[in-house]
């Protein structure tokens, strides 16, 4: 087991490893949650990811900027990286589970090698909206992080807009993480299912959607 490291989110205090989801009616909620996350990680000797479209970094920046954070320094020196969805999540123009999750390891194996105490990293999963090839395995893949993220001292937020995604889409990504964000307030989903247990019953529902597929043709 990794060493625990604290964190804070939403004025609790907390500890490594965690992955959880945050709903956010609008960007205003989602920096408050997210900024004194951000900058506490900064502050300490923690590795920081932010993860969202490219078209946002420059607003992005500002927000952080605004704070007080020494952004120049803080890329110059890697521990803070502000990185595109299109370069990540969506590489190439489509999503694979795999691939996402063994960037992921990769690089909080990397943050140890370098020295940092912990990960921090968030997530914008708008790109998920796009439909784009693969988008069907992001279900597969938060599931799945709840078997790396024991792993490594991190804490991981995904960032979903609640004006945006579905009913059934939110309950589905309930499933698959252990803390969720709401009204800006952190505490334990009671939704969510053990990975090993989900994965099996997304195989399933895979499978039989594929056999209905058959049947149809």
């Amino acid at each position: 087991m990794p060493e625990q490291t604290p964190f804070t989110v939403c004025g609790e205090l907390l500890s490594t490893p965690m992955h959880i989801c945050g709903f956010f009616d609008s960007k205003e909620e989602q920096y408050e949650v997210i900024i004194p996350y951000i900058k506490e990680g900064l502050d300490n000797n923690e590795k920081v990811i932010n993860i969202l479209e490219g078209d946002r970094h420059r607003e992005h920046c500002s927000h952080l900027s605004a704070t007080g954070i020494s952004l120049a320094g803080k890329l110059a020196t890697g521990q803070l990286e502000v990185l595109a969805s299109e370069n990540t999540y969506i590489k190439g123009g489509s999503f694979a589970a795999k691939k996402m999750y063994k960037m992921l390891e990769q690089t909080l194996l990397a943050a140890k090698r370098a020295g940092y105490d912990s990960v921090r990293a968030c997530g914008d999963m708008v790109w998920a909206l796009k439909n784009l090839p693969g988008t069907d395995e992001l279900m597969e893949y938060e599931a799945s992080l709840n078997l790396l993220t024991p792993q490594h001292s991190c804490s991981l937020i995904c960032m979903y807009d609640v004006n945006n995604f579905s009913g059934k889409a939110i309950t589905d990504v309930l499933l698959t993480h252990p803390y969720v964000i709401m009204n800006g307030k952190i505490s334990k989903n009671p939704h969510y299912v053990e990975p090993l247990e989900l994965l099996a019953s997304l195989v399933h529902r895979r499978n039989n959607s594929l056999d209905r597929l058959i049947v149809e043709a």
